[in-house]
């Protein structure tokens, strides 16, 4: 066997891996995952805008539901019963058009939903459907080689609340400067204020002790559970609750911008069966291994 350079001898005699460095070039690696953050540090596994920021949420136990006491509290809320939860992140904002349409374009995702011509880009995505949001979160591990999924009831919650036992993760009441929710109503002494009629950008308003933002109003946020009429029964490791559902809908959390401040309380909860709207969205939850 003939070799017409001594480079192309060298490769034969040494390893395969070189052969092909020095003819084709070095080798793309793998992208390799993102280490989690410290709470309260913003962390990702894309070091391109495709993929959602990401904040640690610590390991820890809460009391889930309202009690009984707390200004328009609903059965559906009760009884309250604790939950011990793992660590895992929390997408930091609502997933964004930017976010979806980069799906799109991965052939992840098959629609582009309207955005009411309120502008796309770091506006929270709408007009999502339970089933959309899945295929989102599959898309977004095939692409991170990482676990991404909706977070359950107990791991959403968990997260608004950061720590409080107040009706919002911000306190005992809020106004519409906190919250992207209808301005003309009140909540538990709260003030009236803006109404704007439309989800604002990702980011706009505070965050919560854990560094999350709109967890409460903007887009309501689909979670994993399937919906039960109370919590007689439900899981207490945080884990979605899908057996014994109460009728075939999916859960809602934390309240739109048309929605009053009672319905994005941390506790209220919300079953649909099907359906889109301009105040439908999601956050995802990255698993921590």
């Amino acid at each position: 066997m003939r070799f017409r350079s001594g480079a192309a001898r060298r490769c034969v005699i040494g390893a395969l891996a070189l052969c092909s460095t020095i003819f084709n070039g070095p080798a793309v690696a793998a992208p390799a995952a993102a280490q989690p953050a410290a709470v309260g540090e913003p962390w990702r596994d894309c070091a391109d805008d495709s993929c959602p920021w990401l904040m640690t949420v610590p390991a820890g136990s809460f009391m889930m539901g309202a009690p009984a006491s707390e200004p328009a509290f609903s059965s559906e809320e009760g009884p309250q019963h604790r939950v011990k939860l793992r660590a895992f992140a929390i997408g930091r904002h609502e997933v964004t058009f930017a976010q979806w349409d980069a799906c799109v374009a991965g052939g992840g995702c098959p629609a582009q939903p309207r955005d009411e011509g309120w502008g796309r880009g770091q506006r929270p995505v709408i007009h999502v459907r339970s089933e959309m949001a899945q295929q989102y979160v599959q898309w977004l591990s095939r692409k991170t080689g990482q676990r991404y999924r909706l977070p359950s009831e107990a791991e959403w919650e968990y997260a608004a609340r950061a720590g409080t036992t107040t009706p919002f993760g911000l306190g005992e009441r809020v106004n519409p400067e906190q919250v992207n929710m209808a301005g003309g109503f009140t909540y538990n002494g709260s003030s009236r204020g803006i109404d704007r009629q439309r989800t604002v950008p990702v980011g706009s308003l505070p965050a919560n002790a854990w560094g999350l933002h709109e967890m409460h109003g903007n887009v309501w946020e689909w979670v994993q559970d399937c919906w039960h009429d109370d919590y007689r029964g439900a899981p207490t490791n945080g884990s979605a609750w899908l057996k014994g559902c109460s009728e075939p809908r999916n859960v809602l959390r934390g309240g739109g911008w048309y929605d009053t401040a009672v319905y994005a309380r941390s506790a209220f909860r919300r079953g649909i069966a099907a359906g889109s709207s301009s105040s439908l969205g999601l956050r995802v939850v990255r698993e921590i291994r």
